[in-house]
């Protein structure tokens, strides 16, 4: 695949520069060097320097943390319309994660040296900067409550739910369709459990009509997720 036109439309496309100016995105279009990476490529480990972040339109790169033992935590996975790397660029800290492509990926990466400027200098790109860095705080809360006081079959709703909302947005249909590129021993290491205990998590909620499987295509109830997800409100 050639490179993507970096049209504004594009660029805006990104959570993080959706309510950039003209001139900012056309500065940020003109720093941004285009990369593509084979799948298991390792884009950058924990405590590497953080001298770039990526901003990515195809493919899929996992985010994870493991032990000296080799067990392997995965954090989320980065889709298209996603960036990551951005936080080492803004605190000045190593990688606080492994970066490795999943399947063939491709994406722009902006530099530390010529990004930084841009961000700081200017009063209403910091804002913006700052709110989407809140929104992430604030999944990344919700993801961790979920891991520390749901059921697995909760978690599985709330993952789903989760992924909903990001084609969706916030106000859901009653009935939607989800096609996961994530298998589930992908899933399983997101929500934090083992292959085995995905699969019954599964069943389990289509015992509850939650979700239905087909041809590969995970049809969701939506009022039924949420009543699995949010069992104390239901």
């Amino acid at each position: 695949m050639s490179e993507v036109n970096k049209s504004p439309a594009f660029w805006r496309s990104f959570p993080i520069f959706e309510e950039f100016d003209k001139e900012t995105i056309a500065e940020i279009a003109a720093i941004a060097t285009y990369r593509k990476w084979s799948p298991g490529t390792v884009i950058f480990q924990r405590g590497d320097e953080g001298n770039y972040m990526i901003a990515i339109f195809n493919g899929r790169v996992k985010l994870s943390l493991i032990t000296p033992q080799g067990k392997e935590l995965a954090i989320r996975h980065m889709e298209p319309g996603t960036i990551l790397g951005e936080m080492a660029i803004l605190d000045g800290e190593p990688r606080s994660a492994d970066a490795t492509a999943v399947t063939a990926t491709e994406g722009y990466v902006l530099a530390k040296r010529d990004l930084l400027p841009i961000i700081t200098e200017r009063s209403e790109t910091a804002e913006t900067v700052i709110r989407f860095l809140c929104a992430r705080i604030r999944e990344t809360t919700e993801r961790l409550e979920t891991m520390a006081l749901y059921d697995l079959d909760s978690r599985v709703a709330r993952f789903f739910l989760a992924t909903l909302k990001q084609i969706h947005g916030m106000e859901l249909p009653d009935r939607a369709n989800l096609q996961m590129e994530l298998s589930q021993t992908e899933i399983a290491a997101i929500v934090g459990c083992s292959r085995p205990k995905m699969n019954r998590a599964i069943v389990s909620l289509e015992e509850a009509g939650a979700i239905s499987r087909k041809d590969g295509i995970i049809s969701c109830h939506v009022d039924r997720l949420i009543r699995v997800a949010e069992p104390d409100e239901a």
